[in-house]
């Protein structure tokens, strides 16, 4: 029976172990955000899991407690990254920055089944990491966290498309929002969605 995320992976490594995952792939605009996590064995937050099992309250209260009693680092790849190197390589970037932001860690646990290249430390993969590695569920609800908050700044730079609502994944409303209000220069124009909408806008105007 899965009880939620423990300590064994960490354990078992030893030392300066980081929990590696992110948020962000799916959406149509905003950055992709990873977080790297180093636990405290000794005070980890009571808690801990998957951040999509978590409500936006408790997430919020986690990462209050995570930043006081852990070591944490946020890592971004932007828009025009996303559209330059496609979103899996800029996941990895991102993941790659976040490592990058903590003191050097012996291991890092990368949640999901690819290992992004030229990490800085040694590293290993756990298919659904964040409800199986406390550190891996840390880092879940940091990029959580972090993302959301700057997709709800965003909201307010760009309203009408519900960004602090859905945070840019294609919602019903978000949808007809790109139709009603255009593209936006926060909008990932390799995504077919918004690619379609600049397509068909040139075709008609042409």
């Amino acid at each position: 029976m899965n009880t939620g995320p423990d300590f064994s992976f960490e354990t078992r490594i030893g030392g300066r172990v980081a929990g590696v995952d992110e948020v962000g792939r799916g959406p149509l605009a905003g950055p992709v955000t990873a977080a790297a996590v180093v636990l405290d064995p000794a005070t980890i937050p009571e808690g801990l899991n998957d951040s999509k099992k978590l409500s936006a309250r408790k997430r919020t209260a986690l990462l209050e407690q995570l930043l006081e009693r852990a070591e944490v680092s946020l890592g971004w790849a932007s828009v025009e990254e996303i559209d330059a190197i496609n979103i899996r390589n800029a996941t990895f970037l991102a993941m790659r920055r976040a490592l990058e932001g903590l003191a050097p860690v012996g291991h890092a646990l990368i949640d999901g089944n690819a290992l992004p290249p030229e990490l800085p430390c040694p590293a290993t993969t756990i298919v659904k990491g964040d409800g199986r590695s406390l550190s891996i569920a840390a880092a879940s609800i940091v990029a959580k966290v972090g993302r959301d908050k700057h997709m709800m700044a965003l909201s307010r730079q760009f309203p009408g498309y519900g960004w602090e609502r859905n945070a840019g994944y294609p919602t019903a409303d978000h949808k007809q929002a790109l139709l009603d209000l255009g593209v936006t220069p926060h909008h990932r124009r390799s995504f077919k969605p918004v690619h379609n909408i600049l397509y068909q806008g040139k075709s008609v105007s042409s």
